[in-house]
């Protein structure tokens, strides 16, 4: 697919995208529950159910598949014993995809997870001594799960009997824990492979962000509030073919993506978590409205007035004029209606760029505005990536997709700003957290692994 793309008018992408999602967000009664990093009132008692990021790009070392990564269990402590993070057993864990843009699941990815506790009455240690393998005698709690592909046409059952890697307990009870993770790796049917397990918390940001916008004048930056915590990870790398429309990701390239969690309530399953692009639910939707959120399917966002104001008119901006004196761009803001619902292309909106949008699929038929993380597969890995993603000219970044070096918060306050309309970045808005305070792997699963050294130390 030949992309043209218009760099002045895609300098802000980010939080404009955040800010069109999650407006367009949901207001259903139903039992939800909030889905990035405790924002959400009903979330604050569930944290295992609590969907942190999603992350989606072409695979940097196996072109031809893509990476989506989902997090769960938010400010893992490393010496959180004795329980530490295990799945929630009674919850089904949900990576979707719509790839023809009527915003209605295409294909679902489910993990569903089970026990194995032979701890007993003997002791309060998940191991009675160094555990080498997953399967070592030594280690008394492990996960086991289950991975099946859903689609209108069935169900199928991928992976049937696979190990969790375990929370890393600490040095003396997993003196190699990459040994762990490596045999947690399991292969999918059709050359792809997934993983679930404990990882390294990889979104970075100063979360002061909240305390009148840095302080109320930008005093309070540079502060990675995520540093040392670890997050619950499912991860899945499959070929593009799995996943774009009719199977043919060169007619076919854009998807959308998005991560639910299902608990089981009063007899049924209920939608409780969501996640699709980062920040939507902290920053945009208004406190009232962050429970009825996540328990929205992308295909009702449309339908929902007060959080499509949201959007068109975002608070962020509002307060940016008057805490800093950044002049908000006028209303409404089709800029980020485009970026966040629509994706981008030369016929949604007016950025006139060809980037990310499932009218970009030659075989998609009427698209319909829901706020999901959209991914471009046709564009390449980026040899000299970039952490403003699109923002900085790099198309295989933030907003198309998102990358574990992507520094969305940046990109995110630019483009609330008015950078996406005026093609210039305002000096200074910047919460100066930069990057990850460990590099990404070079293969699958990417994100670093967890912790063993505790947050708070003298």
């Amino acid at each position: 697919m030949e992309l043209r793309i218009n760099r002045r008018a895609l300098v802000g992408l980010g939080l404009a995208a955040a800010v069109a999602a999650s407006s367009m967000a949901a207001l259903r009664t139903d039992p939800g529950t909030a889905s990035s990093h405790r924002e959400a009132p009903k979330i604050l008692g569930m944290p295992q159910v609590d969907n942190t990021d999603v992350y989606a790009f072409v695979s940097p070392d196996k072109p031809g598949t893509v990476t989506l990564l989902a997090n769960w269990i938010p400010f893992q402590e490393p010496h959180g014993g004795p329980n530490f993070y295990p799945w929630d057993t009674g919850a089904r864990y949900n990576i979707k995809i719509d790839n023809d843009g009527d915003a209605r699941t295409d294909i679902t990815y489910q993990w569903t997870f089970r026990d194995e506790d032979r701890r007993g009455n003997d002791t309060f240690l998940s191991n009675k001594g160094p555990v080498t393998s997953l399967d070592d005698p030594d280690l008394l709690y492990r996960q086991r799960y289950t991975l099946k592909r859903i689609t209108p046409h069935g169900t199928r059952t991928l992976v049937s009997d696979g190990v969790a890697a375990p929370s890393n307990l600490g040095p003396a009870s997993m003196p190699d824990y990459a040994t762990l993770r490596a045999q947690s790796i399991a292969g999918v049917p059709g050359g792809g492979r997934t993983f679930a397990g404990q990882s390294d918390e990889a979104f970075f940001l100063d979360l002061r962000v909240f305390d009148f916008l840095y302080g109320g004048d930008l005093s309070e930056v540079g502060q990675d509030t995520t540093r040392g915590y670890n997050v619950n990870t499912i991860g899945l790398q499959v070929p593009q073919k799995d996943l774009a429309l009719k199977g043919d990701p060169e007619r076919n390239p854009v998807i959308g993506v998005c991560s639910t969690t299902d608990k089981f309530n009063g007899g049924k399953y209920v939608q409780v978590s969501r996640l699709c692009n980062p920040l939507v639910n902290e920053v945009v939707a208004p406190a009232g409205l962050k429970d009825a959120y996540n328990a929205l399917d992308p295909s009702r966002d449309a339908d929902v007035a007060p959080l499509v104001k949201r959007v068109n008119d975002p608070e962020v901006a509002r307060l940016l004029q008057a805490v800093y004196g950044i002049k908000a761009p006028a209303t409404p803001r089709d800029d980020l209606v485009q970026i966040f619902l629509t994706g981008v292309a030369k016929r949604t909106g007016p950025i006139k760029a060809d980037l990310n949008s499932q009218v970009l699929n030659k075989d998609a038929g009427k698209l319909r505005p829901s706020e999901l993380l959209r991914l471009n597969m046709s564009i390449p890995p980026s040899k000299d990536p970039n952490r403003l993603g699109v923002l900085a000219g790099d198309l295989q970044g933030f907003p198309n997709g998102r990358r574990l070096i992507d520094d969305v918060v940046d990109i995110e306050l630019q483009a609330v700003a008015g950078a996406a309309l005026s093609g210039k970045l305002v000096p200074g808005l910047t919460d100066k957290v930069d990057r990850n305070d460990k590099p990404s792997l070079q293969s699958f699963p990417y994100i670093p692994l967890p912790s063993n050294v505790a947050v708070n130390q003298r």
